[in-house]
């Protein structure tokens, strides 16, 4: 249960403050947002905000989207000879649109609707007690969809392909930022959780409780000067002598360790333990405490993860493999792994995913941000906007490959779990 729970926050956190990027920006570049919504699935409350976004909570508790007016595949599509009920202001304008019968308004007009320009025009006609009759439809008027959810028209004017170059650029690469500042800062609160950053230029360590070291007598923040005959400098040095000093090792035999306490300089004999095949002492680098040095160390760490993960990327590319890939599946293992080895491993998890997610989704492919980046980059070269016919086919295409990739990476993930 502790694995659901931690999968559900981490990915959940993960895609709204990915979503919440798109969120803001949309809306300081003068897009609508029609709604924002936490989780997917079927609604279970809804709010219609002043700023013209119905703020929504679904069923499912997987994350959340962001439906912009204009964007992707956000549209309002009535069925020639639907009903739908009118609300009609002191000016005769019509200020609601409900299609859904979860809602009524007994003062409402019933209608039957034959014909509507929501985005030009902004009317609606329909058959009214056997007459034809078409009628305006205020600017910021709201449609009740057939669900229940309330939300703003999309008039051309607040659509997303009015938006300039720069806030369409923006929009789409705030998500990504977004999930990049989420890294960082997780990763600072694990630096202050920890009290330090490993500092692998000292030969100075820490001691894991129950280890090898510690049955000998090591200390936290005892300097190891020699393992064996190899001299120690820094963290490389260690990890290089233990490796060499154990390569041969047999069952119960010790090493020698030279190290400087507090007590003075004295020799321990150590019997190394064998962890997953290897011989291990029971060390980690001592920590460096400043202010500066935990703000530089989050600041490293990321970008250490965003290093790795990068050329694993490049790796992919060069060496396509399914099983260097992860979907949800692969998520869940380690999200149940992170939650049985406490809140610093979960805190790393969400770090690296988040700046993982970041990456991931400026790749230029359509229907990813990075497919939309380099859109408006095209655009921006032309100096006019790509047919929206293209645009959705290009996206169309896009988001075609990613249903196909995830369906497979997850079944992969589903093989190697389970069979």
């Amino acid at each position: 249960m502790s694995g659901i729970i931690t999968f559900i926050i981490i990915f959940g956190i993960l895609v709204l403050v990915h979503e919440y990027g798109h969120f803001y920006f949309a809306k300081k570049s003068g897009i609508l947002v029609r709604e924002f919504a936490i989780g997917m699935g079927p609604k279970v409350f809804a709010h219609q905000g002043k700023d013209g976004t119905a703020y929504t909570i679904r069923i499912l508790p997987l994350g959340g989207y962001v439906r912009m007016a204009g964007w992707g595949e956000d549209s309002t599509e009535i069925k020639t000879g639907s009903p739908a009920a009118l609300t009609l202001n002191d000016q005769g304008l019509v200020t609601r649109i409900n299609l859904s019968d979860k809602q009524q308004d007994q003062t409402s007009l019933p209608i039957y609707v034959t014909a509507y320009d929501l985005e030009d025009k902004l009317e609606i006609t329909g058959r009214v007690l056997d007459e034809t009759k078409t009628y305006k439809v205020d600017h910021d008027a709201t449609i009740i969809e057939e669900d229940g959810t309330e939300i703003r028209i999309a008039p051309l004017d607040v659509q997303y392909q009015k938006a300039s170059i720069k806030g369409r650029l923006i929009t789409n690469f705030a998500g990504p930022m977004n999930n990049f500042i989420l890294g960082i800062l997780v990763f600072m609160l694990l630096v202050f959780i920890q009290g330090g950053v490993p500092n692998e230029a000292s030969n100075q360590v820490r001691i894991s409780p129950q280890s090898a070291v510690e049955k000998a007598g090591f200390q936290d923040n005892d300097r190891i000067l020699k393992i064996e005959n190899e001299k120690v400098k820094d963290w490389a040095t260690l990890t290089d002598a233990v490796h060499k000093a154990t390569a041969n090792l047999k069952a119960n035999e010790k090493i020698k360790i030279r190290a400087k306490t507090k007590h003075g300089l004295k020799t321990f004999n150590v019997r190394p333990k064998k962890v997953k095949g290897r011989y291990t002492i029971g060390v980690m680098p001592a920590l460096k405490t400043g202010l500066t040095d935990k703000v530089a160390g989050a600041f490293k760490l990321s970008w250490d993860s965003a290093f790795r993960i990068l050329n694993a990327l490049k790796n992919l590319i060069l060496h396509p493999n399914l099983n260097k890939l992860g979907g949800p599946v692969a998520i869940y293992q380690m999200s149940s792994t992170a939650a049985k080895e406490g809140i610093i491993q979960v805190l790393e998890l969400m770090a690296l995913l988040s700046i993982n997610l970041g990456i991931f989704n400026l790749i230029p492919i359509p229907a990813l941000d990075g497919g939309k980046i380099l859109i408006n980059l095209i655009e921006a070269v032309r100096k006019k906007p790509l047919r929206q016919e293209t645009e959705t086919y290009v996206t169309l295409a896009g988001v075609l490959v990613m249903v196909a990739l995830m369906i497979a990476v997850t079944w992969n993930d589903i093989m190697r779990t389970f069979f």
